[in-house]
């Protein structure tokens, strides 16, 4: 006897209804609803390795003091020495007689550690400017790069006068002054801060270029030994790419460690727009896309 129609859809009907009611379940299963308390996705930022590395790593305190305590052990040869000059021929305008010693040093990231202003641009994520820079320095909170006013303190006691060279606007030395002196670096007097937009008469600075600023120094003392975290701080930089640094620095390989010293600092510097072009209008995702495609594989 044939079995009516309805009677076969009526059975299919409920399977089909249990298989769709089923795989529902497992589509809830599969995408569990996130757990109370879990923590909240951490946007990224490009500079927060190199900040956290700098304010947490003892490899960076590490690094800091070996360099400054390897220069400390050469004062007394570069004193003895009347010939020992760490100025360029383009920055050595005057002669080396007769001229009382000092050091030049640049002043954010090579003496003064700034990485609380870099840790606030994270946390808002938001790029550095000139307002929100310039109120960091009238705090006068910058910490002391390790080991730097051990040597400060060592060179003042030999007679050598630290020269702070800073692209700081000049209008800020008191801030300045007052932040280094409450570190333990030894008293600092006038002329030895010379920031951006000190006047030079004869030169004429191009930028935040310290040319002008380093032939000034060498009117006036025998420089022994440049510390910074830019090469910028040693010498004028003709061209700003890959290659024209290296080409720059080669010129002096042989006074790296002996009357130059670098101050590891991976959060900022001129190497980064050499990467793309100098272009500091590009967008950070075009700068990124400059800075991943550099990369040597």
């Amino acid at each position: 006897m044939p079995v009516p129609a309805m009677s076969l859809l009526r059975p299919l009907a409920l399977a089909l209804g249990f298989s769709l009611a089923l795989a529902g379940c497992q589509t809830v299963a599969e995408a569990p609803a996130a757990a109370p308390g879990a923590p909240a996705a951490v946007p990224a930022h490009d500079n927060l390795n190199a900040t956290a590395w700098l304010q947490q790593s003892a490899e960076a305190a590490m690094s800091h003091r070996q360099t400054w305590r390897s220069a400390a052990r050469l004062l007394d040869a570069a004193l003895a020495d009347p010939a020992w000059d760490a100025l360029t021929p383009e920055d050595r305008i005057a002669p080396l007689a007769g001229l009382p010693p000092a050091i030049i040093v640049d002043m954010d990231e090579t003496v003064l550690d700034n990485s609380p202003y870099q840790a606030r641009l994270i946390r808002d994520d938001a790029r550095f400017d000139d307002a929100t820079w310039n109120a960091w320095v009238a705090e006068r909170r910058a910490r002391a790069v390790s080991g730097a006013p051990e040597f400060a303190r060592e060179a003042a006691r030999r007679g050598i006068t630290m020269i702070y060279l800073t692209n700081r606007e000049h209008a800020l030395n008191a801030d300045s002054r007052a932040n280094l002196e409450a570190l333990g670096f030894p008293p600092v007097g006038e002329g030895q801060i010379l920031g951006l937009g000190m006047a030079t008469p004869g030169c004429e600075p191009k930028g935040s270029d310290k040319g002008c600023r380093r032939q000034w120094v060498s009117q006036r003392y025998r420089v022994l030994m440049q510390f910074g975290d830019q090469l910028g701080d040693f010498f004028s930089i003709a061209d700003n790419s890959p290659e024209g640094r290296a080409a720059g620095l080669q010129r002096f390989d042989a006074w790296v460690g002996e009357r130059w010293f670098m101050i590891a600092n991976p959060t900022y510097g001129s190497w980064e727009p050499a990467l793309y072009g100098n272009d500091r209008s590009l967008s950070p995702e075009a700068q990124r896309a400059a800075k991943r495609a550099a990369l040597q594989y």
